[in-house]
């Protein structure tokens, strides 16, 4: 595949839903009315961009539902056990996954034994944030701006470490794209997830991470990580003063996302229900400057959109993992 292709294929627009599309609540919305607490599984460890970002939505939603949302954290292999435990679950209202990019599209290409499909075996409730990473170093290294770090690079191909929260993760596309159009190389160091991955950087057991910006921001802020750029086509809100990569390595865009999904076959009124909660309270002002301010852009989507976005989130990353090598062997 050709380098441009490439570059266009992840710097598309991010899909966004319109006004309209947001302000529409399906009339079976109303119809269902949770009576017990309602879980959501996180398929990575407490502390991670994916946990916090569904204990954000959680939150949000649970005065509105009259109902406790509880986080439930059930790890390994990339985020499969929380998705095949939820795939698994009855199709009830009480069980969704908290999704991303690696787990409800990444992962159906990386994997060739998953007991379950992304696609037949879930129901989309809403697209809830978008994500960008940025680009976080230890203050040890010897680099202050993005051409500084690439400069270093390029002399020293192979020093710097680079740590990521698992092959074909959105950390290790975000590090292969700038490898690929910056022209520098790394060593990589995959994780189980990626606070694991941050505490080795904030301790100096590695040298550079593309990191969900929620995972790092408190670590610039305190000064123990130096930032510099988020990966995002414009700068985070959170951090103004952080330019873009793409300011130095023109048109290198790299963005995720989040989203939740309820077992396949959960009847259209819960469907309809949890979305619309979902989409009122991404639309709330102060939900929307908390998600902002963790470094996410709050969406809320239709679960028709969401269905057509992870269909064509799953056709990008198909050729991203065949062109970046990801591997989980």
């Amino acid at each position: 595949m050709k380098r441009r292709s490439l570059v266009s294929m992840l710097a598309a627009a991010p899909f966004l839903p319109t006004a309209a599309a947001l302000a529409q609540t399906a009339p079976a919305a109303a119809s269902w009315s949770p009576d017990r607490p309602i879980r959501f599984v996180v398929g990575f460890a407490p502390g991670g961009s994916t946990d916090t970002a569904g204990r954000v939505i959680a939150e949000a939603i649970t005065g509105s539902l009259g109902q406790p949302i509880v986080v439930e954290n059930r790890t390994g292999a990339a985020g499969n056990i929380g998705s095949e435990f939820v795939a698994r679950s009855a199709p009830d209202g009480y069980t969704y996954i908290v999704a991303s990019l690696g787990t409800h599209a990444t992962n159906q290409f990386l994997y060739s034994d998953l007991s379950f499909h992304v696609v037949r075996d879930f129901a989309p409730v809403s697209l809830a944030l978008l994500s960008g990473c940025i680009l976080v170093v230890h203050p040890s290294v010897p680099f202050r701006s993005v051409s500084d770090l690439i400069a270093y690079a390029k002399a020293n191909p192979g020093k710097l470490n680079l740590g990521t929260s698992g092959p074909g993760g959105s950390q290790h596309f975000a590090a292969a794209l700038f490898e690929q159009q910056a022209g520098v190389s790394f060593t990589h160091v995959p994780y189980r997830g990626g606070a694991p991955a941050m505490a080795d950087l904030v301790a100096g057991r590695l040298d550079v991470i593309f990191s969900p910006v929620v995972e790092a921001i408190q670590h610039v802020k305190g000064g123990q990580l130096r930032a510099l750029g988020v990966t995002r086509q414009e700068r985070a809100p959170s951090l103004p003063d952080i330019p873009t990569v793409g300011e130095t390595v023109p048109g290198y865009v790299f963005n995720s996302w989040l989203g939740i999904f309820a077992p396949a076959r959960t009847p259209a009124p819960i469907i309809a229900r949890m979305s619309a909660e979902i989409a009122a309270a991404m639309r709330s002002p102060a939900v929307r400057e908390r998600v902002e301010q963790l470094g996410y852009q709050p969406v809320g989507s239709t679960p028709e959109e969401f269905a057509a976005f992870q269909l064509a989130e799953l056709e990008k990353v198909r050729e991203l993992v065949r062109v970046s090598g990801a591997s989980v062997n």
